[in-house]
């Protein structure tokens, strides 16, 4: 196939937000053409419609037709949901073959146990994308399988860098990947419910509240990427010996705020690696090579 993802053929097996976003990055920025990006869905006839019509891409339930986007396709992302992973493999394992790319964004599932459900020696790229790639500011962490070339990397990066930042590390790190960029937007947002519920405690009016808390944490984060400096560092500046901040931070440090957010990345982490193993677990196909 071409090296070169503006020709590639890109069949998207589930047309959910995740799906959405990774076709509206590639296609907005050019790098992928609608004509050859492929979505499909088992029956949401007004779901197709929408992305059609929004995007100009290629969309079906069909049977037919999504069985040859699929035999066509140089590059298949799945994004079904983890409880759909055993039925719609096995749909998917006569269409599938090994020169084509297989990109996963089901969480949990591991390269191993997909390439047992689909009895296939075909490249892999397993991802965890988080929710922020629906607006073009998503981190993905990525691995690779054994069959996966060069070539075929570059063409996955380049994929998920239409959304936002890559980053590739080995597969037994993408729980704990999960738990700090995959759950993190999570964090951030309960963060925020807390500053407003405060603020507004205390005195100001929600829209007020609302607004300085966006703010302050929008400014925080451009902070740490504009100027590169440690966030430790940049909490060092603003934290006056004996002055306001530095009784905030101690009072956070009372409430174990630190450990708080380290649990929190962990528990993300567990319960992940769980859900992996729960899928198609008491399959036999699923214990078999």
């Amino acid at each position: 196939m071409s090296n070169a993802l503006s020709q590639a053929k890109i069949a998207f097996v589930g047309a959910g937000s995740m799906a959405e976003a990774i076709a509206r990055g590639l296609i907005q920025k050019e790098v992928a053409n609608p004509q050859h990006v492929y979505m499909m869905n088992r029956s949401n006839q007004d779901r197709l419609a929408y992305l059609r019509s929004e995007y100009g891409l290629q969309a079906s339930s069909d049977p037919a037709t999504k069985d040859t986007f699929i035999r066509e396709a140089d590059v298949v992302v799945l994004c079904m949901k983890p409880k759909d992973v055993e039925s719609a493999f096995a749909e998917l394992r006569p269409l599938l073959n090994e020169g084509q790319l297989l990109i996963s964004v089901i969480a949990g599932l591991s390269i191993e146990k997909a390439e047992k459900l689909l009895q296939s020696n075909m490249p892999i790229v397993r991802t965890m994308p988080n929710t922020s790639s629906t607006i073009g500011l998503g981190a993905t962490g990525m691995s690779f399988s054994s069959k996966v070339n060069d070539t075929f990397k570059q063409l996955a990066i380049q994929m998920f860098e239409a959304v936002g930042i890559v980053t590739i590390v080995d597969e037994d790190k993408l729980e704990v990947l999960t738990g700090v960029s995959g759950s993190g937007p999570a964090y951030v947002y309960y963060f925020m419910e807390a500053m407003i519920k405060a603020g507004i405690e205390g005195g100001l009016n929600e829209e007020d509240a609302k607004q300085l808390t966006l703010q302050t944490v929008l400014g925080a984060a451009h902070m740490v990427k504009i100027t590169k400096e440690d966030p430790a560092e940049l909490r060092r500046k603003v934290t006056s010996p004996n002055g306001a901040t530095q009784a905030s931070i101690e009072a956070l440090d009372r409430y174990q705020f630190s450990e708080a957010v380290a649990q929190a990345v962990f528990h993300s982490a567990a319960r992940a690696k769980e859900m992996g193993e729960q899928i198609a677990s008491s399959s036999p196909v699923g214990k078999s090579v």
